[in-house]
């Protein structure tokens, strides 16, 4: 019996042990695998924050792309599910992105000797998420919940499409800091040259990780969210 109840258990929540595992993978083994130090380029131990300052991008590009999914579905059928959905994954996503600006602050600290030097890259992130954080604010300049909803699912498609000028196109046309700028080769968020595989078998499981942790998180607030309502609803 307690085999069983095991076994099924194992199965409900494989995926959130799966997080565990990775993220206790990445915060172990990410500070000891070993790392390039090419010369001119004084990376030396600060390009371990690949591990965490990229995912956390990554993480943010899945969880956004899933509120906006969300979104449409509340458009083409108004749910109180739908936005609520929509919501909590946009919120754990701008989280995600709030995270991944202020670990880019800390890397180019190290890195390019100032937190912020006005980088185009640095510049379109911030752009981006003020682009997201006033949908939080159009969110709560409303009061009636279907107006909001509708409102809010319109802007959030608007917001999401932003993020590839600022975070993708406009960085790659102008001279930047990050490896991928003009004139330069890859991606400016994630240069493949300047990882080994020792680092991508960091890196991988890293993004992985980091995203399935976001999506754990959003799942909670969605729970917390439709036990609220449910509570409403009953009064």
């Amino acid at each position: 019996m307690r085999v069983a109840k095991l076994s099924s258990m194992m199965h409900k929540y494989w995926w959130k042990i799966l997080v565990v595992v990775l993220l206790l993978y990445v915060g172990s083994y990410g500070f000891l695998v070993q790392v390039p130090n090419p010369p001119g380029v004084p990376l030396q131990q600060s390009i371990r924050n690949l591990f965490f300052h990229v995912p956390m991008w990554i993480g943010m590009m899945v969880l956004l792309g899933t509120s906006l999914v969300y979104a449409i579905l509340y458009l083409r059928t108004p749910s109180v599910k739908y936005d609520i959905y929509s919501t909590a994954y946009a919120t754990t996503g701008i989280t995600f992105g709030l995270l991944g600006i202020t670990t880019g602050a800390v890397w180019a600290n190290y890195q390019w000797g100032q937190p912020w030097s006005g980088d185009p890259k640095q510049n379109g992130a911030a752009i981006a998420l003020l682009i997201y954080l006033a949908y939080f604010v159009l969110r709560g300049s409303m009061t009636d919940d279907e107006k909001r909803a509708r409102i809010s699912a319109v802007y959030n498609i608007f917001a999401f499409f932003m993020l590839f000028p600022t975070l993708w196109i406009l960085p790659r046309l102008t001279q930047s800091l990050h490896p991928g700028g003009q004139g330069s080769e890859g991606n400016p968020g994630l240069n493949p040259k300047d990882s080994t595989m020792a680092m991508r078998s960091v890196m991988y499981p890293a993004f992985i990780g980091w995203t399935l942790l976001g999506v754990w998180i959003t799942t909670l607030k969605i729970r917390t969210q439709l036990l609220i309502e449910k509570n409403v609803s009953h009064e």
